[in-house]
């Protein structure tokens, strides 16, 4: 038997604040906003969804979110302007063949930015 069939993928990060949220995706990894009211708001980055929903408590929250992007220290740059905070600095993991770090934006929600090697 088949599975229904999916029109979209998003993921789901729970804020407080809907419009700092926002913000902070626009500045700090050029989201493009698609849709935005208080209880739900739809942003769209590199062709994925990200979905913000209140009920967020500020704590430092694993969201399973993750960038890669072309310059590691601009990234983190840009999300520390745009209030987030570095949670792990960059690491060599030769491996896996990236150089990655954690942030953590406005709400708490951990988001893993990667550089390709």
């Amino acid at each position: 038997m088949a599975g229904v069939q999916v029109r979209r993928t998003y993921f789901l990060l729970r804020v407080a604040d809907m419009d700092r949220a926002q913000r902070f995706y626009t500045e700090a990894f050029a989201a493009s906003v698609r849709f935005s009211s208080a209880e739900w708001s739809e942003l769209t980055v590199a062709g994925a969804t990200v979905a913000l929903h209140p009920g967020g408590i500020g704590a430092q929250t694993p969201s399973g979110l993750g960038f890669e992007v072309d310059d590691l220290d601009e990234a983190l740059r840009q999300a520390k302007a745009a209030g987030g905070r570095v949670t792990s600095a960059p690491r060599d993991r030769p491996r896996e063949r990236i150089r990655l770090a954690e942030v953590a934006d406005p709400e708490g929600n951990l988001v893993t930015v990667a550089e390709s090697r």
